[in-house]
């Protein structure tokens, strides 16, 4: 796939396909295929990539300081401390205990970053891999000002639990793989629900695409959502791109 630039659009191409996307204005998307041309325009504020390694990304997102889960044997809390009131929030921090890291340190940089977290009013963008009961029982213990679970892969069941608590589940390129994650992307309202590119070169407005099309509803309609879940949380702190 090839791209070029222009004037803050990206136009890409494969093939026989060619898709114009300006995800700074209002969703301009543009294709040839066959010969045919289709032109679309969707009245959209903002695009949110709520999660995204992406340095570059032209789609709204926010700024995070946080000890990965990973890396919890050599995170240093006071440096998190230092920057937590500049951030939109704390993250990516959480639980896996599928890595080598023993899970009694995980435990306690997780909690340590929580207090702060709560300390400072921030939200917070959580890793949970096989320790969903964990990661909601130490969850609950705070008082949060939003909790945003990253990269769900989880059930239906996890995620109608997270979506009773007031919990946003974020969905990315990894959703796609399972049959469980896409029963919980389907069972999760609009009004918890952010798209992620994580580490994806997938372009965010293809993740879009497809989240749409497995919840039956428009991309215009699924972007709204996603902003206003995005002001919701992050409205008295972010400014928009």
């Amino acid at each position: 796939m090839n791209y070029l630039f222009v004037k803050n659009c990206i136009v890409y191409f494969s093939g026989a396909n060619i898709r114009f996307f300006s995800p700074r204005c209002p969703l301009l998307c543009y294709y040839f295929h066959n010969s045919c041309y289709f032109f679309a325009i969707f009245a959209l504020g903002m695009i949110v990539d709520i999660h995204t390694h992406n340095a570059h990304t032209q789609a709204q997102t926010i700024d995070t300081v946080g000890i990965h889960p990973w890396h919890a044997q050599f995170g240093n809390i006071t440096e998190v401390e230092q920057l937590a009131s500049s951030v939109d929030a704390i993250g990516e921090i959480g639980l896996d205990f599928a890595c080598d890291v023993p899970k009694e340190v995980q435990i306690a940089v997780f909690n340590a970053q929580l207090a702060l977290a709560e300390q400072y009013e921030k939200a917070v963008v959580l890793h949970c891999v096989k320790a969903f009961e964990e990661v909601m029982k130490m969850v609950a213990k705070f008082r949060l000002k939003a909790v945003i679970f990253h990269g769900f892969i989880g059930s239906k069941e996890q995620a109608q639990r997270a979506i009773t608590q007031g919990y946003y589940l974020s969905f990315g390129e990894r959703t796609f793989r399972s049959p469980k994650s896409i029963e919980a992307l389907r069972s999760t309202t609009l009004s918890s629900l952010f798209v992620e590119s994580d580490e994806s070169t997938t372009p965010i407005d293809d993740i879009y695409a497809q989240i749409a099309e497995l919840r039956g509803v428009s991309i215009t309609e699924l972007a709204t959502a996603t902003e206003e879940n995005f002001k919701r949380i992050f409205q008295t702190t972010k400014k928009r791109r």
